[in-house]
């Protein structure tokens, strides 16, 4: 089985971005790809909930629905 690891770097100053990495993970692993995700630098302050209740990016679900789905899914998170 294939396994894909997501790296995410942007925090609360662009919400479309950050919430891509985690986008990533849930469609991978809904493609039936195992996932994981590592926050690194920006990225960490997304593991706080009262930030991830406040990202809402471009044309995507809300960071806490992504979040949400994420977790539902068991996928790894690595900060």
């Amino acid at each position: 089985m294939a396994k894909l690891s997501f790296v995410g770097t942007y925090g609360s100053e662009n919400p479309t971005k950050a919430c891509f990495t985690f986008l990533q993970a849930k469609n991978a692993v809904e493609a039936g790809i195992e996932a994981e995700i590592t926050l690194i630098g920006d990225a960490v302050v997304l593991m706080r909930k009262s930030v991830r209740d406040s990202m809402f990016p471009v044309g995507w679900p809300p960071l806490s629905e992504l979040f949400d789905s994420v977790v539902e899914h068991k996928i790894p998170i690595y900060v």
